[in-house]
């Protein structure tokens, strides 16, 4: 999930916000604004209804990411990368690079999400409490009360041992403590989020047909959330115990063939494109650092009249945008770094920064189906507390959370996406 306004970092962590963001604030303000503040608090003006509206919808969304910055907090602890927190439709997403290295790590990060929320509802109920002994306006105390009950319906939600729910996480920490096998207590968790992301789903539309359309439209959205981040979460399991073990520099394309920032796109086509089967083109200056990457796709969307003067510096992805490894990276870790990059592509950089090799759709696809191939190790699918890397490499990536907890998988329509973690309003 890709942020569209950042607001800065919280203890280290970059924070941004997610343009949908925006629709679930409406939603709220107005349901709020023009339904349950004027039922509850009759005869006050509209502008007291809809500024009170706007205060609660902002609240919920810093209890989201309250929620969301306790489990960035603990998986730091335990030596995982956070590299962002996104608020979005469905609530919120951090994006963790690494995966925890034991059922009581995995425990403890999926569990701080729903505590914390708990302690947030305590914290609401007590200015309830206090804004009405001290007299202030009934709406007042209404919009605290509010907030305490939404925040324990979300630990509650949350705790249901589903995942990308913080409940399924927990299941999956006691299914690994239990079963020694963190591959089969993850595809257990996953499959019970899905089962359960069908059944909110037939429960939204039998709302929907029952007359309740925005109850059972919302219920529907959540449940269709979580079954694609379930099947995408097993999908990317799946593929991690697969690629278990292999490194960058065994399925990278090495020495590739290479252009200048300053040749036009017109002599590129002649003097590469149309002679060699090739979609992918690192840019290099004189020095030989690489400055960029040329696709086939960004070559054609160049206007035919345009490319004799138009250089590829000009439709080249800038390096800071390009996913790097080392030939000694873990493949797993790069392929999640790779899932939010339009082009797909990687290079590969050795320790002195000069480009050794390239990492494509096609390297990927090549090394999934040659897998059962290879003569490798006997047991080399991850089993156990020991599976995970240690935090300084190895495997890592979001983990995707439904409302309010972490978890893996891929977004709908793509392979395997970060893992990271959704929180659902």
């Amino acid at each position: 999930m890709r942020s569209s306004m950042s607001l800065g970092r919280v203890g280290g962590v970059p924070i941004g916000l997610n343009i949908s963001v925006l629709v679930i604030v409406v939603i709220l303000v107005i349901g709020l604004a023009f339904g349950r503040f004027p039922i509850a608090f009759p005869g006050l003006p509209t502008a007291a209804y809809v500024l009170v509206a706007v205060v609660s919808a902002l609240l919920f969304l810093a209890s989201l990411l309250a929620h969301e910055l306790a489990h960035a907090i603990v998986a730091k602890r335990h030596g995982l990368e956070v590299t962002g927190i996104t608020l979005w439709l469905l609530g919120g997403v951090a994006e963790l690079r690494g995966e925890p290295r034991s059922p009581g790590a995995d425990l403890k990060i999926a569990g701080v999400g729903p505590l914390t929320s708990v302690v947030l509802g305590g914290v609401f109920t007590f200015l309830a409490w206090g804004t009405s002994v001290v007299g202030a306006p009934p709406l007042l105390s209404g919009m605290f009360t509010y907030l305490a009950v939404v925040n324990v319906l979300l630990a509650v939600f949350n705790l249901v041992p589903a995942a990308p729910l913080d409940g399924g996480r927990v299941l999956r920490a006691f299914l690994w403590a239990r079963w020694h096998d963190r591959l089969r207590a993850a595809v257990a968790a996953a499959r019970a989020g899905r089962v359960f992301g069908y059944v909110l789903i037939a429960l939204g539309f039998l709302n929907l047909v029952s007359g309740l359309s925005l109850q059972g439209f919302w219920l529907a959205l959540i449940g269709l959330f979580l079954v694609n981040a379930a099947t995408a979460e097993e999908q990317q399991t799946q593929i991690d115990a697969t690629l278990h073990g292999i490194t960058v520099g065994e399925v990278m394309s090495r020495d590739p063939v290479v252009a200048h920032p300053y040749e036009t796109v017109a002599a590129l086509i002649d003097r590469l494109v149309l002679r060699h089967h090739l979609s992918t083109y690192p840019l290099l200056d004189d020095d030989r650092r690489f400055v960029g990457l040329v696709t086939l796709g960004r070559i054609r969307r160049v206007p035919p009249d345009d490319r004799a003067a138009t250089r590829l510096r000009s439709i080249a992805c800038p390096p800071s945008e390009v996913p790097t490894a080392h030939p000694g990276d873990q493949l797993t870790e790069l392929l999640r770094r790779m899932s939010g990059f339009a082009d797909g592509r990687a290079v590969v950089l050795d320790d002195d920064g000069r480009l050794v090799g390239l990492v494509t759709p096609t390297d990927i696809s090549r090394i999934i189906q040659t897998m059962d191939l290879r003569a490798r190790e006997p047991y080399r699918t991850p089993r156990g507390a020991d599976l995970a890397p240690p935090p300084t490499g190895g495997p890592g990536g979001r983990t995707p959370e439904g409302p309010g907890g972490p978890s893996p998988g891929p977004a709908p329509g793509g392979t395997a996406p970060p893992p990271g973690r959704r929180d659902a309003a």
